[in-house]
């Protein structure tokens, strides 16, 4: 009669079954662990990428437009300042997000300080440039007058390819880079300006050869032209100029180009009428006086 030995486990064989079932669920509760653990790090992982692409949003919409972008030096008052056709006051560029510092102008009686807000390519302030460029040249000559000239860009068009920026972004990097050679280089912008109506704005490579044919032929002005360097800040300008009620045509009720002052008085006469304008000056010289400082515009 069978006695069922050889079917019954031994207390060994349990022991080794019971080591087994134990390795057995101490390796399943490992891989579970582990797999917890993956799943933890990639959920931090996404929450840290998401908070900090959340940052980058704040931060850049904090900033604005142009609040990092460069500034020319020599521009402080965001145009440059020229005492003579050779010779610009220097100044350190306008702080990254900072504002433009008007310019304090000393009345001794003698000297008209003008001040001219422009597009490069305005028909008017052609005419205003081809007309009055002669003699307000003798003026800076023989120290009778100062000359303070701000880039600004209204004209822009898909058709002119932003010419208006480019120009004046071009005109910025001679103020940064060659600030000397200011007066020639924008007189002759004016004298190579593209038709309003019919041009298509003039290219990169042709603004630096009118530069050229003013003197100015550098590698850091060539690229900054090409890169566009100054562009943001003269949006920027350009923004400030239309948001100044200073500097708004009482008549027209708003800002046009060419914007013209003298010793912080308007001029509402002719563009093409040069001795309209030399009257004006004097008339502005007298009236402002002397003896004191005066701001404009005036500091907000």
């Amino acid at each position: 009669m069978a006695t069922g030995r050889g079917t019954t486990p031994t207390k060994r064989d349990r022991r080794e079954e019971a080591r087994e079932t134990a390795r057995r669920m101490r390796e399943e509760a490992a891989k579970k662990a582990k797999r917890r653990k993956v799943v933890v790090q990639s959920s931090v992982i996404v929450g840290i990428i998401a908070v900090l692409a959340i940052i980058g949003v704040v931060i850049f919409t904090s900033m604005g437009p142009g609040a990092s972008a460069a500034n020319p030096k020599n521009m402080a008052s965001g145009g440059i300042l020229l005492t003579s056709p050779t010779k610009a006051v220097t100044t350190p560029a306008i702080a990254s997000g900072g504002k433009a510092t008007p310019t304090k102008m000393e009345l001794d009686g003698k000297t008209a300080h003008i001040q001219i807000w422009l597009d490069y390519q305005c028909p008017y302030c052609d005419q205003f440039e081809t007309t009055n460029n002669a003699q307000i040249k003798q003026w800076l000559q023989e120290g009778s007058a100062t000359l303070e000239v701000h880039p600004v860009a209204i004209l822009d068009s898909s058709q002119n390819k932003q010419y208006s920026t480019r120009a004046g972004a071009a005109a910025s990097c001679v103020a940064n880079s060659d600030p000397n050679k200011f007066f020639d280089v924008n007189a002759a912008l004016f004298a190579k300006q593209p038709d309003e109506q019919t041009g298509g704005g003039l290219s990169n490579s042709e603004i630096l050869s009118i530069l050229k044919s003013a003197g100015v032929d550098s590698k850091a002005v060539t690229d900054c032209v090409n890169k566009q360097t100054f562009a943001s800040f003269v949006t920027t300008q350009t923004q400030n100029a239309t948001a100044n009620s200073q500097l708004k045509n009482p008549t027209q009720g708003g800002f046009g180009t060419p914007t013209v002052f003298v010793n912080g008085e308007r001029y509402q006469g002719g563009f093409t009428d040069a001795a309209q304008f030399a009257a004006f000056k004097d008339a502005a010289l007298k009236d402002a006086g002397s003896g004191k400082t005066i701001t404009f515009p005036t500091a907000s």
